[in-house]
């Protein structure tokens, strides 16, 4: 059951084809979702997922292609008759945002709104976010332009780690987040201030002795010029893989 299903994989220009990067983490008990573009409700239903089951929503940072959809998804839930309350996790930058947000909407005045819990994470290395039977999970800041986290994903059952890079420039807090995972998910826009190249993503991948890397939040469409793959296998030899929107990583085993 533990799985992380990547609802979208592109980076801030999307194509028809590719959604804005953003992930969702399923267990029996907890469904984590990772990043809100546009509205996930019909992805997160394409894979099989009831939206009312989410329990939490993690934002790594407040840009849009990573926080434009949280008021409509919410207000979806709500029309849709959602009840169980849902908690928020972000940096204080990003949920004093999002909050300021939501107020614009004037959320507070939507008769029986389900609960939401926001909760600021401190931009410390390694921040337990939130944990359940079958996973835990630890955020860590990362170098973008502005505040930005990563997440380490520690898979109880299997023993297996999974790391997510957000995006970063390359730093030595990525590679501390990733250190030893088995598979390190890695943004690859290119080398362009406070992103990674797939290049750059692959000598990450080797600085953390990662097991395998997959790349995401790359180029697509008329934008796409390189074989992601590849430059990523010129840094590093583990086998690397480049995400599909609907792509799904199981860790039970």
């Amino acid at each position: 059951m533990a799985k992380l299903i990547f609802l979208g994989t592109s980076n801030a220009i999307s194509d028809a084809s590719h959604e804005n990067t953003h992930m969702v983490v399923t267990g029996e008990k907890r469904v984590v979702l990772i990043d809100c573009p546009n509205s996930p409700i019909q992805r997160l239903q394409k894979t099989g997922i009831n939206p009312n089951l989410l329990t939490d929503l993690i934002l790594t940072h407040f840009h849009p292609d990573h926080v434009s959809g949280v008021p409509l998804f919410l207000m979806v839930m709500w029309l849709m008759g959602r009840i169980q309350p849902i908690n928020i996790y972000g940096l204080q930058h990003t949920i004093d945002r999002m909050e300021n947000l939501m107020g614009f909407y004037g959320w507070n005045t939507w008769p029986k709104f389900f609960p939401v819990k926001f909760t600021r994470l401190p931009e410390l290395a390694l921040v337990p976010v939130l944990e359940c039977d079958e996973f835990q999970i630890f955020s860590s800041p990362v170098k973008h332009f502005i505040p930005a986290i990563g997440l380490r994903i520690e898979f109880r059952k299997s023993k297996k780690v999974l790391a997510y890079s957000g995006d970063t420039k390359p730093c030595t807090q990525v590679v501390h987040l990733a250190m030893g995972v088995d598979v390190f998910v890695h943004e690859s826009t290119g080398a362009s201030p406070g992103h990674s190249s797939a290049i750059q993503a692959g000598e990450d991948a080797r600085r953390a002795k990662a097991g395998a890397l997959v790349l995401v939040h790359y180029p697509n469409g008329e934008y796409a010029s390189r074989n992601l793959v590849a430059d990523a296998q010129s840094k590093f030899k583990g086998p690397v893989t480049l995400a599909e929107d609907y792509m799904v990583l199981d860790f039970d085993q």
